[in-house]
Formats: structure tokens, C-alpha cells, sequence
């Protein structure tokens, strides 16, 4: 058996099963990482749906229950939830076991969860770029990972055999992985994430809300652009307000930012200055082009989130 074909380990525990949780059930299997894979939820639907769709092989309604004897423990619940699960788990994990997390904020992980973590257990967080606005386990699909970037957030301390464990797993699930730290990694996703999901929550109440403006006509004429907007709008609104509660200095120093080139657009258009309209447009249509050339979107309309055929999903 080739490295690449090798068990890692003997039981992962899956701490949430929607479309993160699901996914790297999927692609475990796809990768035969795991002799066994578990999971727990709180809600009986989703335990019975996990099951029923063989995800795991139990699904428990009690974190600490799943964790037994586990020797990956990944924490797929919303962040603002993180500290109390790891508070309950803590007294089971056994030593040697590797703990991770998959959310799109990492300083309030570290400060919540790390404390519970006891001696021996290896805690390094870790967040997958990849998702869609979808939620539930039927959500996930083995793909999701492949060549999107997993960043990993370890401190000082960490065992260094644990980290190139972790590493290796994430790889084998199909993702690129890149190391910050926790504070650096709060501020890029501030800019590439949760202020554009900020925008696309605000921009849809704001279509909403317009007073000469029907919601039917907001539905029937959506252009491109609103259609965007939208898809990342129908996001879990549960975990983004965690995202945010949890990583305002952030989003705020970002939203501070683009507050001040907003005006700068809203000054040419009032002064019927078109040079600098044309040059920033020009500026931010070659990053785009850029990020669909590194292989993390297509421009196709679906954005090549989901593979033809497939189910349905910070």
C-alpha cells in the first residue's frame, strides 16, 4: 500500500455535519483516511439524515460522546459555539489526539477553545476556503476541497509531527494548505470574505426595503450583479453573525478601508470624473481575472461550486 493510499486515522470525530462536516466525511472516504468516521449533533434530524446517508457510522447527540477514543476530533459547528464544545469534550479526548476546527475566524478560536484542551491533545486551527451558500449534511460533496486552500493557524508550541499530520490529511482531501497566524489570518479573510458577505447582506435589505421598489420587481428584474449578491446573501445567517461578533476589530478596520474608497467612487461619479472611474475599474476587473487564472473560481455562472450532477451545502 502506497503512502497515499494509507489510513491515517483510526477514528475521525465530525463535531457538526452540515455542508463543512459532510464534505470531509465524503472526501475521507474518497481518500480511505479513516477506518471509521463518527459525528454528533444536537438535532435529531440531522443525526438521522448523517446516518441514513453514511456519513458516519453513529451519530451522537452529545459532542464529548463522539469523541471517544477519536484520534482526529474536527469542530464543525459555528464559532460562537466553539468554546462550549471544547469545554465539554476536553475531559474525553485522549492523549495524542489532533483537534481542529474549520472556522472562518481564528483568534476567538484560539481564545476559546485552547484553554479546554488538556495536556497532550494537539489543538491547531484550521479553516477550509471553500463552502457554498447551502447548509445540512445532504449539503456536502467529496470535491469541495480539491484545490481550494486550507489555511492552518498553529502557534509556537505546536508538535511539529501533529501539524505535518494535519497537513498531510488536508491535502489528501484535496486542498493546498498555508500557514498564518491566527491574527494576519482574522484580516485577510475580513477583506476576501466577511466584508463582501457584509455588503451582500446589506445591499439585498437594502433592494428590500426601498419603498418605490416591489419585492416582486426585485426578483423579476435581477440582473448579474444583484443575482450575485443574493447567492452569498442566502448564507447561514447563524454562523456569519458568529463571524462577526467574533472578529469585528477586523471587519471594522476593513470596513473603515472601504468606506474611504466608496467615497472616493462616489466623488467621481458626482464630479463626473470618468479617468478615475475607468482606472479603478480597470484595477479591480485584472484581480478578478487573476483569481479565476489561480484555479479558486471559473466564470462560469455557477461559479464551478458545485460539480455537475451533485447534491446540494463561516
Amino acid at each position: 500500500m502506497s503512502q497515499s493510499d494509507e489510513v491515517m486515522f483510526e477514528r475521525i470525530a465530525l463535531i457538526g455535519v452540515g455542508l463543512i462536516g459532510s464534505s470531509i466525511s465524503h472526501a475521507a472516504r474518497r481518500a480511505n483516511l479513516a477506518s471509521d468516521i463518527v459525528g454528533s449533533s444536537a438535532t435529531p434530524a440531522t443525526r438521522e439524515k448523517a446516518e441514513a446517508l453514511g456519513l458516519v457510522s453513529k451519530a451522537f447527540e452529545r459532542a464529548a460522546d463522539a469523541v471517544k477514543d477519536a484520534d482526529l476530533v474536527v469542530l464543525c459547528t459555528p464559532v460562537g459555539v466553539l468554546g462550549k464544545v471544547a469545554e465539554e469534550i476536553g475531559p474525553h479526548l485522549k492523549p495524542g489526539t489532533i483537534v481542529t476546527d474549520v472556522g472562518s475566524v481564528k483568534a476567538a478560536v484560539v481564545r476559546d477553545v485552547a484553554p479546554h484542551m488538556p495536556e497532550g491533545v494537539h489543538f491547531i486551527p484550521g479553516h477550509p476556503i471553500a463552502g457554498t451558500e447551502q447548509s445540512g449534511p445532504e449539503a456536502g460533496f467529496a470535491e469541495l476541497f480539491d484545490g481550494r486552500w486550507c489555511i492552518l493557524t498553529p502557534d509556537a508550541v505546536t508538535d511539529r509531527m501533529a501539524l505535518a499530520k494535519l497537513e498531510t490529511f488536508w491535502q489528501r482531501l484535496g486542498s493546498k494548505v498555508e500557514l498564518m497566524s491566527p491574527e494576519h489570518h482574522d484580516l485577510v479573510l475580513a477583506i476576501t470574505s466577511h466584508v463582501p458577505h457584509l455588503i451582500a447582506f446589506n445591499i439585498v435589505n437594502t433592494a428590500a426595503h426601498l419603498a418605490r421598489v416591489t419585492d416582486t420587481e426585485v426578483i423579476k428584474f435581477s440582473a448579474g450583479g444583484f443575482r450575485d449578491f443574493t447567492r452569498i446573501a442566502a448564507s447561514d445567517p447563524v454562523m456569519w453573525r458568529d463571524v462577526f461578533l467574533n472578529n469585528k476589530e477586523a471587519v471594522l478596520e476593513m470596513l473603515g478601508r472601504f468606506s474611504e474608497d466608496l467615497t472616493a467612487l462616489q466623488r467621481a461619479i458626482r464630479y463626473g470624473d470618468g479617468e478615475t472611474l475607468e482606472r479603478l475599474f480597470a484595477e479591480a476587473r485584472s484581480i478578478r481575472r487573476g483569481i479565476i487564472q489561480a484555479g479558486q473560481d471559473t466564470a462560469t455562472p455557477d461559479f464551478g461550486r458545485r460539480p455537475s450532477g451533485s447534491g446540494t451545502q463561516s
